[in-house]
């Protein structure tokens, strides 16, 4: 904790997983404000990324795109680190390509824990899971935030993990706010009773801290609720399934006068 008793914090970005596991389009920017809710301060932001040369030579539109969004992460304050790929050939002669930033991005994370206070792996690979361990083990706190794809065993060693699909507007909704008036969010069924055929979806309204506190009627919470009417859910889901945390919805929010919020059209966009 730095003189202000502002917490040290240090974000850790394995860009390729995140985004070929359900976290295209992320917004980095989001993502820093999300880290340092809980009166944090970045020290560190760094972002590994994959680059082909190769294709960067061929294609022009290729070779923009990418050094436009490292800029962009550079202009959100991350560090860069860029991953060559490198290109190989397996027994069958079928070339492929590798630029795995596993090693780099865990022996930073572990050198730079000395001046942190808590760190946010951002990435569902399990080979993380020895590193979340040596960085509790130093006395740092550990987050994780991933979308699809996200180890179990690494889930369970975080002290926290976040699920990337429920931060509002870190990555824009498949179905986008101007189809209809309604606001669109997305979270977990926390209590259903499916002989009554109705329930309760808890989603956070906005990225404060403390979120243990799951009390929407708390003050404090960064938490809303809404009621569900098993009508809203699509006719394949099977309602007694429910609750379930592991299921990710998506759905509108309908303000009733005096009654709060409804969700209306509820989608499953994840299984965890």
């Amino acid at each position: 904790m730095d003189r202000n008793g502002q917490l040290k914090v240090g974000v850790y970005v394995d860009v390729s997983n995140i985004a070929q596991n359900g976290g295209y389009g992320m917004q980095y920017d989001v993502l820093r404000e999300f880290a340092c809710r809980n009166n944090g301060v970045a020290i560190r932001l760094n972002a590994y990324v994959a680059y082909d040369e190769d294709m960067a030579k061929k294609n022009s539109d290729y070779r923009n795109k990418a050094q436009s969004f490292h800029s962009i992460l550079r202009d959100f304050g991350y560090k860069v680190i860029v991953k060559i790929v490198r290109w190989y050939e397996d027994e069958h002669g079928n070339r492929y390509g590798k630029a795995n930033a596993d090693l780099d991005m865990a022996v930073d994370t572990l050198m730079q824990s000395e001046r942190l206070d808590y760190v946010l792996i951002v990435s569902g690979d399990g080979d993380f899971v020895q590193v979340v361990r040596a960085l509790q083990n130093k006395g740092c706190r550990v987050e994780v935030l991933a979308f699809k794809n996200v180890s179990y065993i690494l889930r369970n060693e975080a002290d926290v993990f976040t699920s990337g699909y429920l931060v509002p507007s870190l990555i824009l909704s498949e179905h986008t706010e101007h189809e209809t008036q309604n606001k669109i969010a997305r979270g977990v069924c926390y209590s259903f009773f499916p002989e009554k055929g109705y329930g309760f979806l808890r989603f956070m309204k906005d990225l404060r801290g403390r979120l243990w506190i799951t009390d929407s009627r708390k003050t404090e919470s960064p938490y809303g609720t809404a009621f569900a009417h098993s009508s809203q859910f699509p006719e394949d889901f099977d309602v007694a399934t429910l609750p379930n945390r592991e299921q990710v919805f998506e759905f509108e929010l309908k303000e009733i006068k005096d009654k709060g919020w409804q969700a209306e059209n509820i989608k499953l966009i994840h299984q965890y």
